[in-house]
């Protein structure tokens, strides 16, 4: 037995995004599972255009950082009520269905959209969790997309000092708008005040030139952590650069790997994946990190304007929500074509 009226962003084809409809299953929840009706999800814009949009394997249906309304809970459930709001690890799909230990209730008094955030958090709070640096340490962040925008903003709101560049003017203007302190066109390579001071570098922008300026710009035995995916080349260093300084300045170069971490609290390892994000939605809660005027607004009718406009960087936000609260025929043929803010 299916649901006819149940939607997914699908890739198609390269560079072809188009909300289809999808079969729900109607089976009830298990004891542990937790099913509800999407209000919103959450554009990875590296993982999602680099690793599928632009890729070669089709149908593909993307995203990881969903926000729903709980409708039905197994009968183990104790975290989660039917009418609350809880965020999931979940597709752009109009309805999820997890277990429970994959669902975390929303703080009261945050706005289901801003949670979403938590999950793009938690890839630099792995980081976080890691680092032998500790606060007030001197920290670097290169990129300032939207995984480095928020890592800089975790790191500063946890004591450390924070400096983060971008070549992009209009991200380093929202940097600024949103309080971090110390931005910069390029790594202040030749500032008294940081190079050969910097603890750590969080490098979020995959480029080479980035982490090679972190190994220049970090201490004696600092470390250089590589958040950031290197989708393609971007220029024609030679590995020899980088071994060098990783050699002279004795650095730790290191993966950022975010699934570093155990997915729960596990006896014997420091932090959890899930930990993490619910310590993100905290901080959310609280205001120590606002996701406001990050994102734009979007149907999910009009995904392929926002991959495209993702894509050729048309956007005057770091990122894309799909509001998925009226999807269906109707909004579909009602939709404004306007640009997306």
């Amino acid at each position: 037995m299916t649901s006819p009226s149940e939607y997914a962003v699908t890739f198609t084809a390269r560079e072809q995004a188009e909300l289809l409809r999808v079969d729900r299953d109607l089976a009830p929840p298990g004891p542990e599972e937790v099913l509800g009706r999407t209000l919103y999800t959450l554009v990875s814009a590296g993982t999602e255009l680099e690793g599928a949009y632009m890729g070669a394997s089709f149908p593909r249906v993307p995203g990881y950082a969903a926000v729903m309304e709980v409708e039905a809970v197994g009968a183990a459930v104790e975290s989660l009520r039917p009418g609350e709001m809880a965020f999931c690890s979940g597709p752009h799909r109009s309805f999820q269905r997890v277990t429970a230990n994959q669902a975390l209730p929303i703080p009261a008094g945050l706005a289901p959209e801003e949670a979403l955030f938590c999950r793009l958090m938690g890839v630099s709070m792995s980081t976080l969790t890691t680092t032998a640096a500790r606060p007030p340490a001197r920290v670097l962040v290169t990129g300032l997309g939207l995984v480095g925008h928020l890592a800089a903003r975790v790191f500063q709101g946890c004591g450390y000092t924070v400096a983060a560049c971008d070549p992009s003017p209009s991200r380093r203007r929202i940097a600024e708008e949103n309080g971090i302190r110390n931005v910069f066109p390029a790594a202040p390579l030749e500032d008294p005040e940081w190079a050969g001071k910097v603890e750590l570098v969080l490098e979020c922008s995959g480029h080479e030139q980035a982490a090679l300026q972190g190994c220049r710009i970090v201490r004696k035995k600092g470390e250089v952590v590589l958040i950031g995916a290197p989708w393609r080349r971007r220029t024609d260093l030679w590995a020899h650069d980088l071994l060098t300084l990783v050699f002279h300045r004795y650095v730790v170069l290191r993966s950022g790997w975010e699934w570093e971490l155990p997915l729960h609290p596990a006896d014997f390892r420091a932090g959890s994946i899930w930990g993490n994000y619910a310590a993100a939605l905290q901080w959310l809660g609280e205001g120590r990190v606002s996701a406001q005027g990050l994102y734009a607004l979007c149907p999910p009718e009009r995904a392929q304007d926002a991959f495209q406009d993702l894509l050729h960087a048309r956007l005057e936000r770091l990122a894309v929500v799909f509001d998925w609260t009226q999807t269906g025929d109707e909004a579909r043929s009602s939709l404004s074509r306007s640009p997306l803010l």
